[in-house]
């Protein structure tokens, strides 16, 4: 999970694609870590689970790419904290109620899986990206990039030597993340310096070895409080703040499920010990990293790792978040990724993979399923935009369901979210 610390920043703080709207990336790795130490620590201390916690791959893109974004909504990052916080606090009350079941049981189980696959299109493709591998073209929306700049080949290498390390056999292929990003930084700073070409941005320097960043932490805390003053004036909030509980609520909620078997976390029948005290120190874990300056926290799948070595409770959360407040010591160390793509985009290229093999659970033998989950990833992908990937979906699924005559077998809540998002649409084609 060490390559949130590297990752996180590098996505909130693109300046490259984001310019003066992104976060400042050195506050953001600090909140990155107390963050995620804080709600892992709660994880282990409150719930007793061995599951740790962090800022979650595809929120943030979510927040960077859509929320901020100038082609986005256009929020600061100051309003996108202040969004988050509010989700948070939402989440909280969700966590304390019944509504929490409503929302998980609503959704169709093939639409949960295309949403999952859609986000880890969607990474990667901003991966492919931010590392010059695929560029914008007028003609034809994108093209191949430019294979002479060492920058892009060495984009291209870390993504080989990631997938390399991602098919071997063994325990290697757990660590595959942390050791490409590790031989992709030494091939790195050593063509960098070998061959003069420190002027170029996209590799990594040594001059990014300080802690000179961490100042910007004073910017990020409590900036939402900032944002407070303006966030309400945005039609779309709704729309927004509907995107990150959803999320987080099945982020946490799916590695819940997936990690609790083998960790021992289900009673005589079946079900979830303590669950509500897991999803309250991620709903409190998101609230925290709002108010120090970042986006929405999750549980991590990556907990299955301890798990496997024998992880049974909160003392491995402990450790894990003891680790993670420590680690800013550490920053000069990831300060080198954070201000390389083409360091962290194999990381981006490799966690989409993981998060897109879950295309794999979705019964294609039901065609509104099928139809809808379609429309989620590709939608996510060319509106660049995980909400409308979501919102898109949701409504062909309904709409789908009804031309069929299936009417009972959707859920009531699907039927008013289908209804909200055409609606919004509407309004935002109208107005």
């Amino acid at each position: 999970m060490a390559y949130i610390l590297a990752l996180n920043p590098g996505i909130l703080g693109d300046s490259d694609a984001l310019g003066a709207a992104a976060f400042p990336a050195g506050g953001v790795f600090v909140a990155t870590a107390i963050a995620a130490g804080v709600a892992t620590l709660l994880m282990g201390l409150f719930a007793n689970y061995p599951i740790a916690l962090a800022p979650g791959m595809g929120i943030n893109a979510f927040i960077a790419y859509t929320v901020i974004a100038p082609w986005g909504n256009g929020y600061t990052w100051q309003e996108a904290l202040a969004a988050v916080f509010i989700s948070g606090i939402i989440f909280l009350v969700i966590s304390l109620t019944p509504i929490r079941k409503w929302i998980i049981n609503a959704v169709p189980n093939g639409l949960k899986k295309a949403i999952g696959a859609g986000i880890g299109f969607f990474i990667a493709f901003i991966g492919l990206q931010n590392a010059g591998i695929i560029v914008p073209d007028a003609a034809v929306s994108v093209s191949l990039g430019d294979l002479s700049d060492p920058a892009v080949l060495l984009a291209v290498f870390g993504i080989v030597v990631a997938l390399s390390f991602f098919v071997m056999k063994g325990k290697i292929s757990k660590f595959a993340l942390i050791l490409s990003m590790a031989v992709t930084a030494v091939v790195g700073i050593a063509m960098t310096y070998i061959f003069g070409l420190t002027g170029n941005a996209g590799l990594p320097t040594f001059g990014e070895f300080n802690y000179s960043s961490l100042s910007e932490f004073k910017e990020t805390f409590f900036g939402f409080a900032k944002g407070f003053k303006t966030v309400f004036s945005h039609t779309d909030l709704w729309f927004v703040l509907f995107s990150l509980i959803y999320l987080d609520i099945f982020d946490t909620a799916g590695t819940l499920i997936a990690v609790s078997e083998p960790a021992g976390l289900l009673d005589e029948e079946g079900n979830l010990k303590d669950v509500d005290k897991a999803m309250l120190a991620d709903a409190i874990g998101t609230t925290v990293g709002a108010m120090v300056g970042t986006s929405t926290v999750t549980s991590f799948v990556e907990s299955s790792a301890g798990i496997e070595a024998g992880a049974r409770t909160g003392l491995s959360s402990v450790v894990v978040g003891v680790l993670f407040l420590v680690s800013i010591v550490a920053f000069p160390i990831f300060n080198i990724f954070i201000g390389s793509f083409a360091l962290t985009s194999m990381a981006l290229v490799l966690v989409g993979i993981l998060m897109f093999s879950q295309i794999k659970n979705i019964d294609f033998s039901d065609l509104p399923t099928l139809g809808a989950a379609f429309i989620i990833i590709v939608m996510m992908v060319l509106t660049y935009s995980i909400g409308m990937g979501i919102a898109f979906g949701f409504i062909a699924y309904v709409l789908m369901m009804m031309v069929q005559k299936r009417f009972k077998e959707v859920n009531p809540v699907m039927y008013v979210l289908a209804v909200a998002f055409i609606a919004y649409f509407a309004v935002e084609a109208l107005f």
